[in-house]
């Protein structure tokens, strides 16, 4: 190879050639001309401007951020070794094998991108959310207005100053506040175990022990466990209240958290769900 054909926009080019548009979660549509995905559905699924993404292929731009790159690397179903090479190609060091990974594994995005009749989310160990869906964003409202170190459920559960929340854009109700709240202060004690070395999680456990008393009282239990379920009433400005069951699904040594949003089959609630995830906003699931 040339230097010309190992650079950061020659690599995004060729990995963008390889991923179809099936395999990206994406519709068919009509007879194409690029084998892969077009510039504008690599834009969409990474949660970027087309011109961004014209700019790193024509090498006009070299320097993306550490959060631009995660979003290509999910975007593009990067393994963990091209996801790291991606890195180094930006200039920036890949993530720790200590810290808290936000790579979501193409065996994971292909499951997460068949989930359109559901509100779905991905949070990291930390509880950052790291993706969410059309149908989140509908149910709950856009997360991408939340700038990133606020979007994270724990943060919410407890926040600090009465500040938030932050990741839903109008009231929403836990039916079983006590128990989320237990079960999330003894998730973050589970993350501390196996990210001892995380200085994000560290950074966020002092955040929230100084600064809301409820989790430094539940923290100072030492309970160790997981956020599995809740029940939640939404309060949905364009279609009124909405009860939806909360399932969460652990994946993995990387402590990724699925959340998943659904009504009860064959009610009101149902029928409120869906006219709310089809009045959500335009655009593409969303980057960490």
């Amino acid at each position: 190879m040339t230097g010309d054909e190992t650079t950061l926009g020659t690599t995004l080019r060729v990995w963008r050639d390889r991923i179809t548009p099936a395999a990206a979660g994406l519709p068919r549509g009509r007879t194409r001309r690029a084998k892969g995905l077009r510039r504008e559905e690599l834009a969409e699924l990474a949660g970027i401007s087309v011109d961004y993404v014209v700019r790193l292929e024509q090498g006009r731009h070299t320097t993306p951020s550490a959060q631009v790159v995660a979003s290509l690397a999910r975007a593009l179903q990067l393994n963990d070794a091209e996801r790291d090479h991606l890195y180094r190609l930006a200039g920036l060091v890949p993530p720790a094998d200590g810290e808290i990974s936000d790579h979501i594994p193409p065996g994971l995005s292909r499951v997460l991108n068949r989930l359109v009749d559901a509100a779905a989310a991905v949070f990291a160990a930390d509880w950052r959310m790291i993706w969410w869906n059309r149908g989140w964003a509908g149910l709950l409202g856009d997360p991408s207005t939340t700038p990133l170190p606020l979007r994270n459920f724990a943060r919410d559960t407890f926040p600090i100053e009465g500040r938030g929340p932050h990741l839903s854009h109008w009231p929403v109700t836990s039916l079983g506040q006590d128990t989320v709240e237990s079960a999330v202060v003894s998730d973050l004690r589970r993350a501390t175990g196996r990210f001892p070395d995380s200085r994000r999680l560290t950074d966020l456990l002092q955040v929230l022990t100084t600064g809301n008393d409820r989790f430094a009282e539940l923290w100072a239990s030492g309970a160790v466990g997981a956020h599995r379920e809740d029940h939640k009433i939404v309060e949905h400005p364009a279609v009124g209240p909405i009860a939806v069951d909360c399932d969460v699904v652990i994946d993995g040594d990387a402590e990724r958290k699925v959340v998943i949003l659904t009504a009860a089959p064959d009610s009101e609630d149902e029928t409120k769900f869906r006219l709310a995830v089809l009045s959500g906003v335009p655009g593409s699931a969303g980057p960490s």
